[in-house]
C-alpha cells in the first residue's frame, strides 16, 4: 500500500522561503516518477512541479518556474519542493503524488496515481 506524506507546511510572509518533503513508503520510490499539485480556496487542483525516477529531468508550471525548485533523494524515499520568494498567491494546500511511470510523460502532471492528504501554505502579504 502507497502512502504518500507531505511535511513542511506553514505561515511565511510574503518574499519567504518553505521547504516541503514528500515521505513514500509502499513501494520501490526510486522506480516512479513524482510531482506536486496545489489547490487553492475556490480553485481546481493545478499541477505545481515533476520530477523523474532519477531526477534526470523536471518540469515546472510558469507561475513557479525560477522561484520553485523540485528534488529527490532516492536513498531516503523523499520528495522535496523548495519555494522560494513567495507570493500570496502561492497560498494553497500543496499534495505530492507517485505517477504510474518512470520518466514525465509530455503533460508532466499526467499520469499520477497515488495522492497525499497534503500540507497548508499560507503566505501573508
Amino acid at each position: 500500500q502507497v502512502q504518500l506524506v507531505e511535511s513542511g507546511g506553514g505561515l511565511v510572509q510574503a518574499g519567504g522561503s518553505l521547504r516541503l518533503s514528500c515521505a513514500a513508503s509502499g513501494r520501490t520510490f526510486s522506480a516512479y516518477a513524482m510531482g506536486w499539485f496545489r489547490q487553492a480556496p475556490g480553485k481546481e487542483r493545478e499541477f505545481v512541479s515533476a520530477i523523474s525516477w532519477n531526477g534526470g529531468s523536471t518540469s515546472y508550471a510558469d507561475s513557479v518556474k525560477g522561484r520553485f525548485t523540485i528534488s529527490r533523494d532516492n536513498a531516503k524515499n523523499t520528495m522535496y519542493l523548495q519555494m522560494n520568494s513567495l507570493k500570496p498567491e502561492d497560498t494553497a494546500v500543496y499534495y505530492c503524488a507517485q505517477s504510474r511511470y518512470r520518466t514525465l510523460l509530455p503533460r508532466a502532471g499526467d499520469g499520477m496515481e497515488y495522492w497525499g492528504k497534503g500540507t497548508l501554505v499560507t503566505v501573508s502579504s
